[in-house]
């Protein structure tokens, strides 16, 4: 007897078919839905060519992500009536990013602020880019992570995400950071309509690191900022001085217009920052328990569309910026200047130890 009779004797056939039925089926559904697609977005002054990521869900959900900069250019989200905006400051156009648009880039090597450009690692003095306010440095420098093209090196897509690795090396004296830096971040879009950023690092001499992504959202639609209602999971903040550097004290957002612990209107109570940027959200707030493995930092709710974002991470702090009008900034990082601060939590990264965070950004409505 021949295989094909011994398996329609005992009713294998069917089965078989079934489960080519059912292969096929799910092969055409996951080719239909077409979870990543690539394409060019333009090209440098200097030739390269930048890629641009597109990152889709069951959901109708969309992320689009471009290799200048790592930089997410859309997240592309329905709202209560179904209706789909980017809540994220978006461009089309190469142009706008390398003329500096206020975009959804990875910031390193240092997010954030370092006094004086100077800092001290095992009895050594370093000298970074003094980019701001003529001796201070910010944002890793003129030419930092958000100003190179990174690599794709890694594009997957499974039964319930999509995602794309981006790494960039940075040469030993960029920007005046010591050590060889190899760098990634992984961008994954899941059915649970949450886009989680993966950052890792690893060096070949002690350096610093503290890498954020500076998107600036808006859940409006309609640059609504102030009507959006924040939650930050936050009990203290870290003060600065005149010029927006930490002092290295830490105090209490309660009784302050800094206190997010209930909800509360992004413009509720601007009218009350005082200080060298009045009317203006520009603080690091310490996340209570963080560090400690992801912890859920913030969650921003525009009424309006009954959009909801929550932010968690595994870092200890987070940036909350309004001195765009068109979006806010919620900035996962450790603290500004910690370098500099040696009770803060420690920026340094070693040899053979690799760094390692992760932030996730949940949409919903309500």
């Amino acid at each position: 007897m021949h295989n094909y009779d011994v398996m329609k004797k005992n009713n294998f056939l069917p089965f078989l078919v079934l489960l080519f039925i059912q292969a096929l089926t799910a092969y055409k559904a996951e080719a239909q839905l077409d979870r990543i697609a690539v394409s060019d977005f333009g090209t440098t002054a200097d030739g390269k060519v930048v890629q641009r990521f597109t990152l889709r869900n069951h959901n109708g959900m969309e992320v689009k992500i471009i290799t200048y900069g790592a930089t997410i250019t859309d997240i592309r989200v329905p709202d209560r009536d179904g209706k789909v905006d980017n809540v994220v400051l978006g461009s089309d156009t190469l142009e706008h990013y390398l003329n500096r648009f206020p975009a959804a880039s990875v910031i390193g090597r240092v997010a954030n602020r370092i006094s004086n450009a100077r800092f001290t690692l095992d009895g050594k003095q370093y000298q970074v880019t003094p980019n701001i306010q003529g001796k201070h440095h910010i944002h890793g420098g003129n030419n930092g992570f958000a100003r190179q093209v990174w690599t794709p090196t890694l594009l997957q897509s499974t039964a319930e995400t999509a995602s794309v690795k981006l790494t960039y090396f940075s040469k030993d004296g960029e920007e005046g950071y010591p050590g060889n830096l190899s760098v990634s971040v992984t961008f994954s879009l899941n059915d649970n309509n949450e886009l989680s950023l993966h950052y890792e690092a690893t060096t070949d001499q002690p350096t610093i690191l503290n890498l954020t992504n500076h998107a600036y959202f808006d859940l409006s639609g309609s640059s609504d900022i102030p009507n959006h209602q924040l939650y930050l999971n936050a009990d203290y903040y870290t003060l600065t001085d005149a010029d927006l550097m930490p002092t290295g004290a830490i105090a209490p957002v309660k009784d302050t217009p800094l206190d997010f612990s209930i909800a509360t209107k992004l413009g509720a109570r601007t009218d009350k920052i005082a200080g060298p940027r009045p009317n203006i959200y520009d603080h690091n707030f310490i996340i209570n328990n963080g560090g400690t493995g992801l912890v859920k930092t913030a969650e921003m709710y525009y009424p309006g569309t009954g959009r909801v974002m929550e932010v968690s991470t595994t870092l200890p702090g987070v940036q909350l910026y309004t001195g765009n009008e068109k979006g806010f900034c919620l900035e996962t990082q450790n603290f500004p200047d910690a370098v500099n601060q040696p009770h803060f939590p420690s920026t340094v990264v070693r040899p053979g130890v690799p760094f390692s965070s992760q932030t996730i950004f949940a949409f919903s409505v309500r």
